[in-house]
């Protein structure tokens, strides 16, 4: 029998037990790699993080504080060894997930792809979230080597309390030895106990995973790396009068600030743009290239490195400008309005008459914003009679929009050859809505517009209209409630954009297109909503949207206390006005395929608009409302006279039946919308009809 050789070794305070076999030289310096590698890797604690698993719901480690655990399970496909441990996986969730403990797998593997790590978890009954660490950034903070390995994470403390195997099997394959020490389970009970872990790090025997950047690490600068990208992606935003909270003005601001800088990338506030870029393709992107996103971490990660030369930054002032996109052609001021520091603040429906004596044709608008922390959005609508004083301008008498705002929205450019018709004389109508925000405060916002040049007359017309469920409601608690809700679309559309919008609720969002032959296709995902940050996401390339399609919105809730926004995590929450209320809304701009600025074509907004009722109850969407997919105060009517309305009898109501009910119903001030503005009223309205 051969002789082994026990080695104890110490390793940050825990003990690291390995053996050692007396086959030669070889044998002893594999071993001798395998601990000085799982030395070198242990992490103290782990900072925080966000990121998308396979199916891109999102992950963000620090929300998940209350837990009294979290495990992450480091995983490659194509690994015999992550395969064959998947039952063991499967156990030690299921002892522990009951009792609150958050499990999920780390894949860091550069080479697999969102859609084979999928197929890999159907093929190896993979059950958990795997977490998509295609930068490789969290695995190096881990100090990740290979698969198989079970990280126990103490949220109270944010450190590593256990790294190693899952149990002391070390073939998964074949014939199998029993369990005598079950490492993982065991660290679990202590953390759950409120106890030390008695062995905090094992080696483990995984396939061995390829971090590129640690094999061979680059010098990387301020001057020469990092200050490139900074004025490339961050300066517009973080410059002197720009809406970022401090200037990037030299290497010694942005160094005083680079482990904010890190966090606020590590967990995908910054940029903010939210659209994930495993969906779609988008002309406006804003999100950080993998390559800048490691060249700004590992910088700092290595002490922000000045590096020598001229300082990038410093050179020229970076002041933004009073108009982003030029002095405009028309400057509208929206009437003053005093923010009190405390309460709530009803809509504000002001107005400003039209200085116009002739037609023009918009192509942007910019919404300049004043009181930015008091200002939640602002909305416009061309109105062709003029209110008298004192009266408010409420959106049933709104036309066409002159521009909008929202956090993170202040501009809205047309394409070339689309625009938006102003007529001569009359009023802008506003709704604006106010948040106080702990000091009184007077917001003076101006609107800027920029029409055609005179006698330049756009080809297409720019439309808006918006996706909406007010009928939803949200338990109290629940971490992850989803909703639906769809337009039908009766013709041609060509599809530019999208601009989801909800509340501090609101935890993800995505669009798809179902085409008439039924199958569908993701045109765009959230995998997490800031309510800080909304803007519209362009399509690169204008999406044709056939007649008979459907757009399929889906939001996601967060109304547990895992929710660091969330007012009051024990309410069920329903549709309203107010930020502490939710909202389900999807904007789109879009045109008709065959209308021009010749020939216009109303009725064609009108037949998508009267399809919103049945895609807001339809969950099933299956084009008809059964009793059981009836909810809201409509919902509550509609099931009241049911029976009755419910012509054929056959359970349920069609699109006819349901536009009999509707035409019954008494109508609300705000119509249904054919203007983005519009669209968003009527949207935060329509419970009320």
């Amino acid at each position: 029998m051969k002789a082994r050789i026990y080695v104890l070794a110490a390793l940050g305070g825990a003990a690291l037990v390995y053996g050692l076999s007396s086959d030669g030289l070889a044998g002893r310096a594999a071993h001798r790699a395998m601990a000085a590698e799982a030395a070198s890797a242990q992490p103290m604690t782990v900072g925080n993080f966000m990121l998308v698993d396979q199916n891109l719901d999102a992950h963000e480690l620090y929300r998940m504080a209350d837990r009294p655990a979290i495990v992450l399970i480091t995983q490659m496909n194509g690994c015999p060894i992550s395969r064959g441990q998947a039952p063991a996986y499967k156990e030690l969730e299921s002892e522990f997930a009951g009792k609150g403990v958050q499990f999920m797998m780390l894949n860091s593997a550069t080479q697999d792809t969102r859609e084979a790590i999928q197929q890999e978890a159907k093929d190896a009954g993979y059950d958990m979230p795997i977490l998509l660490d295609q930068n490789q950034l969290i695995g190096e903070q881990l100090g990740v080597q290979r698969t198989a390995e079970v990280y126990v994470i103490n949220p109270k403390t944010w450190q590593v309390v256990y790294r190693g195997p899952v149990d002391d099997r070390s073939d998964y394959g074949g014939g199998q030895k029993k369990v005598e020490h079950r490492y993982a389970a065991d660290a679990l009970s202590a953390v759950l106990a409120g106890q030390p872990v008695q062995q905090a790090s094992l080696q483990s025997k995984g396939c061995l995973i390829d971090f590129p950047a640690k094999a061979k690490p680059t010098k990387v600068t301020y001057v020469h790396d990092v200050a490139p990208i900074l004025e490339k992606n961050c300066v517009g935003c973080h410059q002197k009068g720009g809406i970022g909270p401090f200037a990037m003005s030299d290497y010694a601001m942005v160094k005083g600030f680079s482990p904010m800088i890190r966090e606020v990338v590590m967990t995908h506030r910054m940029p903010p743009y939210n659209a994930d870029p495993h969906v779609g393709k988008f002309s406006d992107n804003k999100n950080l290239s993998p390559d800048e996103i490691k060249t700004l971490v590992h910088w700092i990660n290595d002490g922000s490195p000045r590096g020598d030369g001229a300082d990038p930054l410093a050179i020229k002032q970076h002041v933004a400008a009073e108009w982003p996109l030029g002095k405009p052609d028309l400057v509208l001021d929206v009437p003053a309005y005093t923010i009190p520091a405390s309460g709530v603040v009803d809509y504000q429906h002001p107005w400003v008459a039209n200085p116009e004596t002739q037609g023009h044709w918009i192509r942007a608008s910019t919404i300049k914003v004043e009181q930015r922390a008091g200002v939640h959005h602002l909305l416009t609508g061309y109105m062709a009679e003029v209110p008298k004083p004192g009266q408010e301008a409420y959106e049933n008498k709104w036309g066409a929009s002159v521009g909008g705002y929202a956090v993170g929205a202040e501009s809205e450019v047309d394409p070339t050859n689309v625009g938006t018709y102003l007529p001569p004389g009359g009023a802008v109508g506003m709704q604006a809505h106010y948040t106080p925000f702990g000091k009184e405060a007077t917001d003076h916002s101006k609107i800027g517009i920029y029409f055609y040049k005179d006698g330049e007359t756009p080809k297409y017309i720019m439309h808006g209209g918006v996706v909406v469920n007010n009928t939803i409601e949200i338990p109290a608690g629940a971490a992850r409630h989803h909703e639906i809700a769809y337009l039908t679309i009766p013709h041609d559309m060509l599809l530019y954009s999208a601009f989801p919008h909800a509340h501090y609720r609101g935890y993800a969002a995505d669009l798809w297109i179902r085409y008439p032959d039924g199958h569908e296709k993701e045109l765009l995902t959230l995998p997490r909503y800031d309510f800080n940050w909304q803007r519209d996401y362009t399509f690169a390339e204008p999406l044709k949207v056939p007649a008979g399609s459907k757009l399929i919105a889906h939001w996601t809730y967060d109304n547990s206390k895992e929710n660091p926004a969330n007012p009051d995590p024990t309410k069920t929450i329903t549709w309203g006005e107010q930020s502490w209320q939710e909202m389900f809304y999807t904007a789109i701009r879009y045109r008709w395929m065959d209308e021009t600025s010749a020939r216009q074509l109303p009725q064609y907004d009108q037949d998508m608009n009267a399809t919103r009722m049945m895609g807001m109850m339809d969950a099933n969407i299956d084009g008809k409302l059964q009793k059981t997919e009836l909810r809201g105060q409509v919902g509550q009517m509609l099931l009241k006279y049911f029976d009755v309305l419910d012509k054929n009898h056959d359970g349920a109501l069609d699109a006819t039946e349901l536009a009999a009910a509707q035409a019954m119903m008494p109508q609300h001030r705000r119509q249904p919308p054919s203007t983005p503005a519009q669209a968003f009223s009527s949207a935060e309205h329509s419970s009320s009809n």
